[in-house]
């Protein structure tokens, strides 16, 4: 098996986090290597940037009206993606144990489409702003993973997460802290990137509260990208089995699913008191699957 087939593999039966990550990465490397031959021999088709970025400038908006979608794919600087990958990877497994992969895309999609609207609202209403409407570009995937870390944030408020030099932190203090940054950087020179984050922030924060009530609101993303995945899957074909297998009894399946419920209660109580990374592959696996 080559690269590229372990690359096909890895993707195909890889979860829907690394499957993010793998999109991120790729669209990463794709742009730069193209960049790279467009500036060796002096070939200007198109600015890539430009492609993939979102303005704030509602008249060129129009013109790349499918950016709201990529700009939360696409990342200029190498050490841009590394960073939101790392904090991808972390926040994206602390969210996976609570709620499905569905909900991981969909949340993923959502945020980064309500920080695309928070940035345009705030940098074609707010005078502020007014001067670098004209040339402003949204990019990154950093709003669409706050918006994972503030679910994951509001979900488990006291579960810890230790931290290069702080040691171990809350993660509801980590949400705060990473939603005052963005407060205090409104007047930054990443200020269309700060006001973005507030906006994907608080579509994390309404998912879990809308969820403790029944709803999900990322529900509708679902709907539209399971029409899409539907409309280009070719129909597997029928095949009727020789024969069928036993199936379980009723009580062989309750008894089932209480010992299930009581591993995965035991599992979570041993991550309240001795933290996530405590737990063994073989825990992590079952607490993943639970939630698929």
């Amino acid at each position: 098996m080559n690269f590229i087939e372990q690359l096909k593999y890895r993707y195909k039966n890889g979860n829907t986090l690394f499957r993010l990550i793998y999109i991120n990465v790729g669209v990463f490397l794709v742009v730069a290597l193209f960049s790279i031959f467009f500036q060796l021999f002096k070939i200007n088709v198109v600015d890539l940037t430009k492609w993939f970025s979102m303005p704030s400038n509602l008249s060129q908006l129009v013109k790349c009206f499918w950016t709201p979608l990529t700009y939360m794919f696409y990342h200029e600087k190498f050490l841009h993606i590394l960073f939101n990958m790392l904090v991808l990877f972390w926040f994206g497994q602390l969210f996976l144990m609570y709620y499905s992969e569905k909900q991981l895309l969909s949340l993923y999609i959502l945020g980064g489409l309500s920080g695309a609207a928070f940035y345009l609202l705030g940098y074609n209403l707010i005078p502020y702003y007014e001067a670098a409407a004209y040339y402003s570009l949204l990019m990154g995937a950093s709003g669409s993973i706050l918006a994972i870390l503030v679910a994951s944030g509001v979900r488990a408020p006291n579960m810890e997460m230790r931290l290069l030099l702080l040691g171990p932190v809350k993660l509801k203090w980590i949400a705060i802290a990473t939603v005052l940054i963005s407060l205090f950087g409104l007047t930054s020179a990443n200020a269309g990137g700060e006001i973005a984050h507030l906006g994907s922030a608080l579509a994390g924060y309404l998912f879990v509260i809308s969820e403790r009530k029944g709803k999900d609101i990322t529900l509708f993303i679902t709907k539209i990208i399971n029409f899409f995945v539907n409309l280009f899957q070719p129909k597997p074909k029928v095949v009727r089995p020789k024969f069928h297998a036993q199936k379980m009894s009723s009580e062989e399946y309750n008894q089932k699913k209480a010992n299930d419920e009581k591993e995965i209660d035991r599992i979570l109580d041993k991550i309240k008191t001795s933290g996530y990374e405590s737990l063994t592959a073989e825990e992590k696996k079952l607490l993943f699957d639970q939630k698929r």
